[in-house]
Parts: structure tokens; sequence; C-alpha cells
């Protein structure tokens, strides 16, 4: 970049002055003349078929946004693509596209394609869902989720927990799906409330009880593995809280 007051290029000087979009530009012409198939190789070759307009200061007048022009041009003097985190990949492309620097437009469009490619390998988010059931009905249960929908855990809440038909064996049956979209704005995925009250044949008779399913995340040791929770633990978290 070159401030307004900087010596313009004369006819046969090494230097060129542009003005781009209001912003003046200084470089050399060995710099614009890197690719010769480039509409910046013709314009230092005064090609007589180039429409180009000089300002007052004999400055090459270039109706493009200078903000973009900044990365063209720093790869035309170095050979490599940086580009500022608030500049899009596309606007530089667009550019590469206008100036017709062969190179550069590849190398935008595998940077582009590069970047796409991880957005869509971001891992999947999920829904989980407790059903309760008995032992008799758990087969039939499990053949007959909804798309979708698969096994994760089973959680036996029998006689050991204080609560079941009868003697006998029940189980929370925690089931998971997907969800992608603009379901993602709505299914948070990372808890949730499942209201256990009278429809289950179970609480107290005047207060609703709940069982809260909530995770985290666990990340490696310097070992590369993970502490893992005692067996009564896994209960507990399997259960929830009762609120």
């Amino acid at each position: 970049l070159a401030p307004l007051g900087e010596r313009a290029a004369g006819g046969g000087s090494k230097w060129v002055r542009l003005n781009v979009g209001g912003t003046y530009f200084l470089t050399t012409r060995q710099t614009l003349c890197r690719d010769p198939k480039s509409f910046l190789y013709r314009l230092c070759q005064a090609d007589p078929d180039l429409d180009s307009d000089k300002d007052e200061t004999g400055a090459y007048l270039i109706d493009r946004d200078p903000t973009y022009f900044g990365p063209v041009l720093n790869y035309l003097r170095h050979g490599k693509l940086v580009i500022n985190k608030d500049l899009a990949e596309e606007g530089v492309l667009e550019e590469a596209e206008f100036y017709n620097i062969t190179s550069l437009i590849k190398l935008v469009k595998d940077k582009i394609r590069e970047r796409d490619s991880k957005t869509s390998q971001v891992p999947a988010k999920h829904v989980y869902r407790v059903l309760q059931c008995q032992e008799e009905e758990l087969t039939q249960m499990v053949s007959t989720m909804s798309d979708g929908w698969k096994f994760e855990q089973l959680v036996s809440i029998g006689p050991a927990f204080g609560y079941g038909r009868h003697h006998q064996s029940e189980f929370l049956l925690i089931v998971s799906r997907e969800v992608t979209g603009e379901e993602t704005r709505f299914q948070k995925c990372c808890s949730e409330l499942v209201s256990i009250g009278s429809s289950y044949n179970y609480g107290n008779e005047d207060q609703a009880e709940f069982l809260c399913v909530v995770s985290k995340e666990l990340h490696n040791t310097s070992y590369g593995t993970t502490s893992e929770p005692s067996e009564k633990a896994k209960i507990l978290q399997e259960r929830g809280s009762r609120m």
C-alpha cells in the first residue's frame, strides 16, 4: 500500500501506481507482470485493446474493491495466498477471476473446497428420549422404534430402587437420534427433562417427578485415556436427579 503523496510512476519507471476504487497501491512492473495472461500484465504493457484511464496523479484507474485487491497484489509479490479472517474467500476469487490470474484462481478454489469439507464434517448432534417399560415389553419396544431412533442404554428401575409394579423388573430405555438443520435451534441435545409422574404410575401422589438426563464432554488425559466412573456413579448418572 502507498499513501497519495508517493511519487507517480513515469513512463519508463519500474514503479506503477494503481487507483483501485479510490485506494492507491504502489508496486513494481515486475510484480504486476507475474502472470503474462493477466489483466495487470496487459495494463503494464499498455495494451491498445485494454481500455484504461489514469487519474490526475498518473495512477491507473481500476473500478474494483480495494479491500480484496490487497490479497491479489500480495500473491503476485510473494506467491502465497494470505486472506484476513474478516474477508471471504469468494470475494478474493471474484477478484482473481477479474484480473485473470490463473494460478490464484485455482488456489482460492482449493481453499474454498477445503473449508467446505471441514464444515461438512462437523459431528452430528443428538436428541435423547427415555422410555419406561417392563421386561416383557423390551423386545417389542426396541423392534418398533420409529425411523432414526436407535438404542443407547438400558437402566434397571426394579425393586432395588424402591419402585416397580408387583416386584416385576422394569427398565428405562434410553434412545437417541441425530438432529440437523433447523432442529438444532429447538433441541439443545446437552440435556433433557422427562416427566415420570402419574402417567407411569409412580412418584408421589400430589407432586410431579422428573428424570433429568444430562451429559458432559470428557477430555483426554495426558495418557490418552479418560477416567471411568464407578458402577454406583453410572447408575446415578443414568437415573438422573428426581425433582
